[in-house]
Formats: C-alpha cells, sequence, structure tokens
C-alpha cells in the first residue's frame, strides 16, 4: 500500500453555536484547510487544520507541499513519513507556525489510514483505555454575553446532560474586578453547585491580575482557570499556579513537544491542555501526553472533540474532552453524548466520514 494522491480545501464554517444558540457573531466564518489523503487500494485517510486566520490561503499552500512529499510512501510508517517531511523542508521551517498547522492534518490523515487499514478505531490503535470519556460543553458561555444570556445559556447546557461546561472572563471592555467575579457567580448560580465549571481567560491577564482575581472566585468552585496570561510566560503561570488553590490549566497556544517540557518542569500549570493542530498531529500529542504522565499530571484536549476524543480515550491520564462543536457540521456523524459521556465509535480510523453537501456548501 502506498499513498498515491491528495487533495486539500479551504472551507469557511459559520461561527454557530448548536449548543445552546447563543454565538457571539452569527455572520462571521471560521477558515479551515481539510485534507484527503488517498492510498493506492483505495482507503481516503482525512484530516483538518486551523488557525491560519488572514494567511489560510498559505496554510493551504503549505498543507498541499507538505502532502506532495508523501506521495510513495507507506502510510504506516508514519515515523518515517514525518522524518521526510522534516527533512524535504531542511528542517528550518519548524517546530511551530504554518509548518506545524501544515504538518497536523497529514498526522492525523496518516493515522486515520492506519485505523481503516487494520479495521482498527483510533483509540484502540492507541491503548484504548476506556471507551466512553467526561466531556465537558464549550463555546456557549463567551464573554460577550450579557449575564441574563449566560445564565440562559447554562441551563440549557443543564437541561443537555451536561455534567461539566466552560465560561469565560476577562469580559470585553474595561470591566473591574467585580464586573469578572460577578459574571462567574452567575453562572455558578444558575447551574448550581453539582456542575464542574471551568473558566477560560485567553491569556488576558497578568499573573497579578489572575492571581487576585483567582483568590476572590475560589469560593465559586472553579474545575480549573485556563490560559491565566501569556502561554510562553512559564514562570508567570508558575507564579500563578502555586498561588492559587483552584488547578490552572494551559497549553493550547503552545506549538510541539519541547515548550510542553519547560511548561511541566517549570510546574507552570496543573492540567497541560494539547492542542493537535499546534502539537502537529497525533503522534505528538501522544508524546506529550506520556510525558505529563510521568510528572502525574491529567491532560485535556482543545476543540475537535470529534477527533480527540480518541486520544483522551487511550492515555490514562486524559481527564475530559472539550466539546467544542465548530467542525462537526462538517461530517455525516459524531460520537455520541450521553449523559455527559462520549461513546467511542467502533467505527475504523478516526469513524468519521465528510458530509459532502455541507463541504460543497462551504467551500471558499
Amino acid at each position: 500500500m502506498k499513498i498515491s494522491s491528495y487533495e486539500a480545501t479551504i472551507l469557511r464554517i459559520p461561527e454557530d453555536d448548536p449548543l445552546a444558540n447563543m454565538p457571539e457573531d452569527p455572520n462571521r466564518k471560521r477558515p479551515i484547510v481539510t485534507l484527503r489523503l488517498r492510498t493506492d487500494n483505495g482507503i481516503e485517510g482525512i484530516g483538518v487544520t486551523f488557525y491560519g486566520g488572514a494567511m489560510t490561503g498559505a496554510l493551504h499552500k503549505a498543507v498541499e507541499e507538505l502532502a506532495a512529499l508523501t506521495i510513495g510512501e507507506d502510510p504506516l510508517r508514519i515515523a518515517h513519513i514525518i522524518s521526510r517531511i522534516h527533512a524535504g523542508t531542511g528542517d528550518s521551517c519548524g517546530p511551530a507556525g504554518l509548518f506545524t498547522l501544515a504538518l497536523s492534518a497529514i498526522d492525523v490523515a496518516l493515522w486515520d489510514i492506519k485505523g481503516k487499514a487494520l479495521d482498527q478505531p483510533l483509540w484502540k490503535l492507541l491503548g484504548g483505555h476506556r471507551d466512553r470519556v467526561p466531556t465537558y460543553a464549550s463555546g456557549s458561555l463567551r464573554r460577550g454575553l450579557t449575564d441574563d444570556q449566560a445564565q440562559r445559556a447554562a441551563q440549557i447546557l443543564v437541561q443537555k446532560g451536561f455534567r461539566e461546561m466552560k465560561t469565560q472572563m476577562a469580559l470585553p471592555g474595561t470591566p473591574t474586578i467585580a464586573d469578572e467575579v460577578r459574571r462567574v457567580r452567575v453562572v455558578r448560580e444558575a447551574i448550581g453547585p453539582d456542575i464542574k465549571l471551568m473558566c477560560d481567560i485567553n491569556q488576558r491577564w497578568r499573573p497579578e491580575q489572575a492571581i487576585d482575581i483567582g483568590h476572590r472566585v475560589e469560593d465559586v468552585g472553579l474545575f480549573w482557570l485556563e490560559d491565566v496570561t501569556r502561554a510562553d510566560d512559564f514562570q508567570g503561570l508558575a507564579r500563578v499556579t502555586a498561588a492559587l488553590k483552584t488547578p490552572v490549566a494551559g497549553g493550547e497556544y503552545v506549538y510541539g513537544i519541547e515548550p510542553f517540557r519547560q511548561m511541566i518542569q517549570m510546574h507552570s500549570v496543573d492540567i497541560p491542555m494539547i492542542d493537535i493542530c499546534r502539537a502537529g498531529g497525533v503522534t505528538p500529542w501522544m508524546k506529550i501526553a506520556g510525558m505529563a504522565e510521568a510528572f502525574n499530571l491529567p491532560v485535556v484536549s482543545h476543540v475537535m472533540p470529534e477527533i480527540l476524543v480518541h486520544l483522551i480515550a487511550a492515555c490514562p491520564n486524559g481527564l475530559t474532552v472539550e466539546y467544542m462543536p465548530w467542525m462537526l457540521c462538517l461530517y455525516e456523524e459524531t460520537p455520541a453524548v450521553e449523559n455527559g459521556m462520549m461513546i467511542l465509535p467502533n467505527k475504523p480510523g478516526l469513524g468519521l466520514a465528510f458530509n459532502e453537501k455541507a463541504v460543497a456548501s462551504f467551500k471558499a
């Protein structure tokens, strides 16, 4: 079996909120790049990458140019192919930026092919630790909502059976500390004490702000505070983590494996959050998870639940899956959610197939 062809496409997906119908801007589109990697015996592996923004055209071109380096290769030799891609770029384009984002789509597609060739779902190929995993609703309780909207959205999520969900602080404009504290309390009041509530800051606070506000909301019982300050300020993150009782999560903005070593060794976070696109695909994602396990740390996923559910289920230190439904509309079927748990599919590979009608409607 050899890789015989590829097809990369730019899509623009509506930024809707199918969980609670509380989008911040329903007219905005999210640009992504899809990849179809095909073999000479008829197997097609799929991958998706994004974060290109205004450079999505360049990301699309990078995916095509790296995919071209896989032609004629045995898709089951994933490490060999990745090494060949690195060599083909002179090892000068990584380990971050568009190179890693493009590489991630190829790595995911290769694992999809491997699962299909061996007739096994990805989560079993990677370890098969569990066949269902906790998941939390994400993307509905955003900072741009009013307090009333946030409360209604939170109640809808509870009614849908979610036992975990994420909100945001670092509110728009120039909020006071009282404004920040009020928002997270409003959400907690709407869902009661038994729902696990996370809160994302998206790097918008300085370390001293995170420590101050973090102390003020400790009685809210947050499951974690996320990305409280700049992702590359490992020392600042470590100060916040050491100062707070609330666990601190972070890592979604980090590219590749090496920064996670720094983050973990410096005790910058209690919970590493690994983004599959910025990590570089399934292969490095699992290596980072293993490194975290060696330090007795759990790991969590970032977006793409339809893919990341496999990885969280495969590793023993997988904590929960972020159920961010940004791209669910791309597929004919995605893993079911029952009582706050994602059920692992038994179809081979990713267990996903593009909804061709939807894909055609999203083409740029």
